[in-house]
């Protein structure tokens, strides 16, 4: 038995350290509890060149900025954040057990933020992948940076209802709309291709490669044509990081996302979700809303088995 084992359990150990997790650790060291936060280093939010719809920050502002300064606020308070890889996760009698590559440890509640993970188009080495996204000329959130491409040439990496979805929804910024078919031929039903050529939106056949950076655009082939746009968003789904709720026995969704109640406590008593893992709207400002009420949530269920403050 480790160290961390034998002593005292956490309150809270919060897993994931992107805008939910980092939230919740705000509002927890507010609420006077020892709480722990692992770190994996892996947010989606840090891939942001310059959020312009967070709320408080008229001129924008960069992804890793606004997760050193929640760091900092949570530090400040008394989180105690640590860089580890959770791998284990059960709950065993009355606490959890949280297993990370650097040691094991217990606590009386467990909040996943583990996010999601963006799959990104075939053949995009990390460097050329990193330029693109801080250039906006690679983009993953028509929600987050559609005002973005306004009026502009914009490329969407996919097929199916999926990719069709997003064409349509981008449509609404611009009328200058390719859909790329990433592997071939598309495969879209009668009703997404008539969408589509309702909307004036091109549709090509793939496969997909080759991509360059060209000046201020971006290229790529798809199938026997060249196709140069000002930002591609890849529309190939995304990886729900929800293991670890199955690990604990917690219900998940079809698409693997954790389901939780309103108070954000998931099936399994104790162990609640926040943000992206948790199916909802992929937005900062809506992950920051989940970790308010989880945080609450735990600090009151704590407070039912002894009082919080000594």
């Amino acid at each position: 038995m480790s160290d961390e084992e034998a002593g005292a359990p956490d309150d809270c150990i919060i897993i994931g350290a992107g805008p939910a997790g980092l939230t919740a650790a705000i509002y927890l060291a507010r609420y006077h509890l020892s709480i722990r936060m692992f770190d994996s280093g892996e947010s989606r939010a840090a891939w942001i060149p310059t959020s312009h719809n967070h709320a408080g920050f008229p001129d924008g502002i960069n992804g890793k900025e606004l997760l050193a300064r929640m760091r900092e606020q949570a530090r400040k308070y008394g989180a105690l954040r640590e860089e580890k890889r959770v791998q284990h996760l059960a709950r065993t009698g009355d606490c959890f057990t949280v297993g990370t590559d650097s040691g094991t440890y217990r606590a009386r509640t467990v909040l996943l933020a583990t996010g999601v993970v963006n799959r990104r188009p075939d053949a995009l080495p990390d460097d050329f992948h990193d330029e693109a996204l801080a250039r906006g000329l690679l983009r993953y959130c028509p929600v987050c940076d559609g005002y973005e491409v306004t009026d502009k040439r914009v490329a969407i990496i996919g097929s199916g209802k999926h990719g069709t979805a997003e064409a349509l929804f981008l449509r609404g910024f611009t009328k200058h709309i390719t859909l790329a078919c990433p592997k071939g031929e598309h495969d879209l039903d009668d009703e997404c291709a008539r969408q589509l050529a309702d909307a004036g939106i091109k549709v090509v056949s793939g496969p997909c490669g080759g991509y360059t950076i060209e000046g201020d655009a971006i290229a790529f082939d798809a199938g026997d044509q060249r196709v140069t746009v000002d930002s591609i968003y890849p529309a190939l789904g995304s990886h729900i990081r929800s293991e670890l709720a199955k690990l604990a026995g917690a219900r998940l969704s079809e698409d693997g996302s954790v389901i939780v109640d309103d108070h954000m406590e998931t099936s399994v008593s104790g162990l609640f979700g926040a943000g992206d893992v948790v199916l909802g709207l992929d937005q900062i400002s809506h992950a920051m809303g989940m970790a308010g009420v989880a945080a609450t949530t735990i600090r009151n269920k704590l407070a039912e088995d002894r009082p919080i403050r000594r």
